[in-house]
């Protein structure tokens, strides 16, 4: 692990892949619930966990940097599932990808249980892991400038539901009616990091 001071009370810590990331993030959780760190967020990427608003950073800095990557944490038990219609606009082109008829695709994706690895872009958009690498899929060449909400596409090792409409990349496959972000909920957003989701293939519009 490799940490870098970030403002007057944040700790960045770079690890080597996201499985690790998530596993040193879910450590962090444990310690903070235990009392043994205190911080006011604990915020997970592709390769970093941020620590921000870190008491006694300098301490926390030599000491992460000293230490092995946690294993990866038991997984939770509970399972959200994601009522989706496969009828995006680039699944022709993602099963062109895959060498595979599209209803392969919905197939494959559907029986995928997927875990939210981080949280970004917009309130609410979770980038979740579980394909395979043979299915990963580039962005588009050319973003389209409004993405509907509830869209899910494919990027990458990542795929993701758009949480209100907004300009995108991602190669969409499906659509789901969830809200994945509500300011009046509590939580506001539907997917945190480490929430095992399943989408689940539905009929009609």
């Amino acid at each position: 692990m490799r940490t870098l001071p970030v403002g007057d009370d944040a700790l960045l810590v770079e690890v080597a892949s996201g499985e690790e990331a998530q596993a040193l993030h879910a450590a962090l959780l444990r310690r903070r619930a235990e009392g043994a760190l205190r911080v006011r967020e604990i915020v997970p990427a592709a390769r970093t966990v941020l620590l921000d608003g870190l008491a006694d950073r300098a301490r926390w800095a030599a000491e992460l940097a000293s230490s092995d990557v946690p294993g990866v944490p038991p997984r939770p038990r509970e399972l959200l599932e994601l009522p989706v219609r496969y009828d995006g606009p680039d699944l022709a082109e993602v099963a062109a990808r895959w060498q595979v008829p599209e209803r392969e695709v919905a197939r494959v994706h559907a029986g995928t249980e997927f875990t939210v690895a981080f949280c970004g872009f917009a309130p609410g958009f979770g980038y979740l892991t579980g394909l395979p690498a043979r299915y990963h899929v580039p962005r588009r060449a050319t973003p389209r400038t409004a993405v509907p909400a509830g869209a899910v596409g494919l990027a990458g090792p990542y795929t993701g539901v758009y949480p209100r409409s907004s300009p995108g990349g991602w190669q969409l496959i499906g659509t789901v009616d969830a809200v994945l972000w509500d300011p009046a909920r509590e939580p506001a957003a539907l997917l945190a990091p480490g929430t095992r989701v399943r989408f689940v293939p539905v009929e009609g519009p």
